[in-house]
């Protein structure tokens, strides 16, 4: 591991070094670790979330290492530099046409993938549900038995390398065309409801008790979250400018898969 990361470290601030068999074996030791689940681009470590930034690296090293080339799936043509993932009945991984992981994105066993779009350096664990036209960028991290409803879009990043990617932590539901960007991360458990935008910037305001309090790149567990509004002032007057509210939690005696749909519909919100 250390060897790899000299290596990577060595080529990502001297390009000439690409030229050199040791390290694009390196880098594409590393992508086929990645593929597998064998190395993420971030992981828990004690309380804390840790993003391993020489690994996003390698990962921004693969694409001029990879030629352009074409690729037919059927009647299907694509021209890129990546690899499609493949073996996905050894891994016990459901994925319906027109369904695309990009190699170098890890599915774990029980993920389905409905017609949506994995990034390569994403890590997707086990029993998730991608639904139809969802997208999870590159290095995202998704956690177990999560479902991201149809057109769910969960950014990527790849630079600056010192960047957190988007984290989903376990059983979270995100409701149709929600949107998760620029490193925000949802807590286990988190319901959002449908529309519900979260950059780096929303203000995501707990409204359940007597005084509001507000969180920014972070959904505290369990919390049920539904798209708002509040009022700011500019020089031209007052408007309405979005945010996201924190209008409940989510019962932890109920059962996770079950509460997933209800969770919403106990805070009088449609699924």
């Amino acid at each position: 591991m250390q060897n790899l990361k000299k290596l990577v470290e060595e080529a990502w601030e001297d390009r000439n070094l690409l030229a050199n068999r040791d390290y694009t074996t390196a880098i594409e030791t590393v992508i086929q670790s990645l593929d597998k689940g064998e190395m993420r681009v971030a992981e828990p470590i004690a309380h804390r979330w840790h993003t391993h930034e020489w690994i996003k690296k390698a990962v921004i090293l693969y694409f001029p290492i990879r030629n352009m080339e074409e690729i037919s799936v059927g009647p299907f043509v694509f021209h890129d530099k990546m690899k499609l993932k493949t073996d996905y009945k050894k891994t016990g991984v459901r994925v319906v046409p027109h369904a695309v992981a990009r190699y170098g994105a890890y599915l774990a066993k029980g993920v389905i993938m409905m017609p949506s779009y994995v990034n390569i350096g994403a890590y997707v664990d086990e029993g998730t549900m991608v639904d139809t036209w969802a997208t999870v960028g590159s290095c995202a991290q998704v956690g177990k038995h999560c479902h991201l409803s149809g057109g769910v879009g969960i950014g990527g990043v790849l630079e600056p390398v010192q960047a957190s990617p988007v984290i989903i932590e376990d059983n979270c539901f995100l409701g149709s065309r929600a949107i998760v960007v620029e490193g925000v991360h949802l807590e286990k458990e988190v319901v959002l409801g449908a529309n519900v935008v979260l950059t780096a910037s929303t203000k995501i305001i707990d409204v359940t008790g007597d005084r509001p309090v507000e969180y920014k790149g972070i959904v505290p567990e369990r919390s049920v979250v539904i798209p708002g509004s509040y009022t700011k002032t500019f020089p031209a007057g007052d408007y309405q400018v979005p945010c996201a509210l924190i209008i409940g939690k989510r019962k932890e005696s109920t059962d996770k898969k079950t509460s997933l749909n209800d969770a919403l519909r106990e805070n009088n919100v449609a699924v």
